[in-house]
């Protein structure tokens, strides 16, 4: 889940790639939520934000994560005038470590009065961070102590998607990431490493969340076609 804000235009743009020609004009200041499909954000030289850890971003946003996935919303429609407050005050500052600040304290002081994170979804992230997303919802509730129903909805509230969701973007950026040590990487050996159960059933994965086969998607960045989601000239990382 990402915060962005254009500090040179109050316009922010995004195209969605699985409907051609589309395009969604958004405030200079909006949250993004957690996608399971590709986007392209249409930026300006100047833009900063928050790039948020798994589970990091709802005690900010006042409404549960999963009501934005796949989805934006001007930053307004959440924190009211206080979005277009903050949005001044970076284009204001006079620097990039100024513009930090002024940010990590309007997010500090957004953490007051907020809902607790739920102990079963930081334990399940975890055990997604040890396996690359290999585990199974079923397996996962019960080692937790809860109903399936329960566990899938704890961790949509506060991640944004569903654990079998999540579990299948974290497989795909494992392999993704294995891509990256050779210029002509061994799918078979990546399938297997990742666990996918053979090479057709990686390539749907690859097409879901890059809209690329994985050829494709290895040479266009081999290629360096491809630029960021989310090009953000001043990002930071924040919350776990």
């Amino acid at each position: 889940m990402e915060l962005v804000f254009n500090l040179d235009e109050d316009e922010l743009g995004i195209y969605d790639t699985e409907q051609p020609g589309s395009y969604q004009s958004f405030s200079g200041a909006f949250f993004s939520g957690a996608y399971a499909r590709p986007l392209f954000v249409d930026t300006r030289e100047h833009v900063m934000g928050v790039h948020f850890k798994p589970g990091g971003a709802f005690r900010f946003l006042g409404v549960p994560a999963g009501e934005l996935a796949d989805t934006h919303v001007d930053l307004e429609a959440l924190w009211g005038r206080s979005a277009k407050d903050l949005r001044e005050q970076l284009c204001e500052a006079a620097n990039p470590a100024k513009r930090l600040r002024v940010l990590e304290r309007a997010l500090v002081a957004r953490l007051k009065n907020t809902s607790e994170e739920h102990r079963a979804v930081r334990a399940a992230l975890d055990i997604f961070g040890r396996d690359a997303g290999e585990a199974r919802t079923r397996d996962l509730a019960a080692h937790l102590g809860l109903s399936q129903r329960h566990f899938i909805k704890v961790f949509s509230n506060q991640v944004g998607i569903t654990p079998k969701q999540f579990g299948r973007v974290q497989r795909f950026q494992r392999a993704l990431d294995l891509t990256r040590s050779s210029s002509t990487p061994n799918w078979a050996d990546i399938v297997v490493a990742c666990g996918y159960f053979d090479q057709p059933h990686l390539t749907p994965d690859f097409r879901t969340f890059s809209g690329l086969t994985p050829t494709e998607l290895h040479r266009q960045r081999s290629e360096r076609v491809l630029t960021h989601q989310v090009p953000l000239a001043e990002q930071v990382n924040f919350f776990q």
